[in-house]
């Protein structure tokens, strides 16, 4: 019966790619890229590099809020590549690319005001203290 080593054994992720590559563009590599749906209508798919679940899922919720966007939805691949896929559908008269630019700016806004609320309760809670 062999003694057992009781110091913690570090585990090696030999497959996995370098930390780097999760937030650094690659050279030539775009943050994102729009593929037209050649078989449905109005919709296609945005490869955004660079990002997970909590941009993806941000969008996706967004989109869906636009009452023109008939589908949203996101996938990441796989979790070792770092991209979502999202796809999206409109009414005729409105393109996913206007949807997802729209989308963009109207979250770009939120978080702003998020952010503003944020510093004027921090504010207020000092101003409260002293």
């Amino acid at each position: 019966h062999a003694l057992r080593d009781p110091r913690p054994r570090l585990r090696s992720a030999m497959n996995a790619p370098p930390a780097f590559e999760s937030f650094l563009l690659l050279d030539g590599e775009k943050k994102i890229v729009m593929e037209k749906d050649t078989k449905v209508p109005n919709a296609a798919s945005f490869i955004i590099n660079k990002e997970d679940h909590t941009l993806g899922n941000l969008l996706r919720g967004q989109l869906l809020r636009d009452p023109q966007v008939l589908f949203a939805g996101y996938k990441v691949p796989h979790p070792l590549e770092y991209r979502v896929v999202l796809r999206v559908q409109t009414v005729p008269e409105y393109s996913p690319q206007e949807a997802f630019r729209n989308a963009i700016t109207d979250l770009t806004s939120e978080i702003s005001l998020i952010e503003e609320r944020f510093k004027d309760a921090v504010k207020e809670k000092k101003d409260g203290i002293e």
